[in-house]
């Protein structure tokens, strides 16, 4: 039997912002999928991924892929930073709960 290798690419980074399941706590998906993600993808320049909880312990998550955590860190610091984290009450009363991983 022959090994193939597998190809290796450069590690990037995931940050994840996860919005618990509470009693009380309200998401609007709409806003959320057409105005404050696309929101953070011009500021930051990156793609993103956003999941609607159906059944679990979340209500909505995001999951923004960088190419580094330089570029991580460089985009928390971006100007437009500031106005997505003011954009929060917009379409929640949740607290976000924030994951940085290393994709591998």
């Amino acid at each position: 039997m022959r090994r193939t290798e597998v190809p290796t690419v450069a590690a990037m980074i995931r940050l994840s912002v996860l919005y618990p399941s509470a009693e009380g706590a309200t998401f609007d998906h709409d806003y959320y999928k057409n105005t404050h993600v696309p929101m953070c993808t011009e500021a930051w320049n990156v793609g993103a991924e956003i999941d609607k909880g159906v059944n679990g312990p979340y209500l909505a998550a995001v999951h923004f892929f960088f190419e580094s955590l330089d570029a991580m860190n460089a985009a928390m610091g971006a100007p437009g930073t500031a106005a997505v984290m003011a954009d929060v009450p917009n379409y929640t009363n949740a607290a976000p709960v924030m994951q940085i991983s290393e994709i591998v």
